[in-house]
């Protein structure tokens, strides 16, 4: 029998991993783009068999569409993604020069008299 974790320890989750490589837990995007496919697959392969009644082929259009569901969904997931990583790190570094130059002579913001003092 296992030991239950006291309340101050942080307790261990086994991770969840589809094919032997893809952690699906850790890896951004994952769980939606297969729940998504899975999805797309029901919807595909029961749709082509309610036209055609051929159950062979409705498999396949079945396998078909959750391949296609799960890599439209990853791609535009991690292209999204990429595109909210590079707009914080941007504003990361805006923030970093705000703070390193303001009330200074190089602040931008800070307004220039034509008369100097001093």
């Amino acid at each position: 029998m296992a030991a239950a974790p006291e309340p101050g320890e942080p307790e261990e989750r086994k991770s969840v991993k589809l094919l032997g490589f893809l952690d699906v837990e850790n890896t951004p995007c994952a769980r939606h783009s297969i729940l998504y496919g899975s999805l797309g697959s029901a919807v595909a392969g029961f749709g082509h068999f309610l036209f055609t009644s051929r159950i062979r082929r409705s498999c396949d259009v079945g396998v078909g569409g959750f391949i296609l569901v799960t890599l439209g969904c990853w791609f535009h997931c991690r292209y999204n993604y990429a595109k909210q990583r590079i707009q914080e790190r941007i504003a990361r570094e805006e923030i970093k020069k705000k703070i390193l130059y303001e009330g200074t002579h190089l602040d931008p913001e800070r307004k220039h008299n034509g008369s100097s003092s001093n």
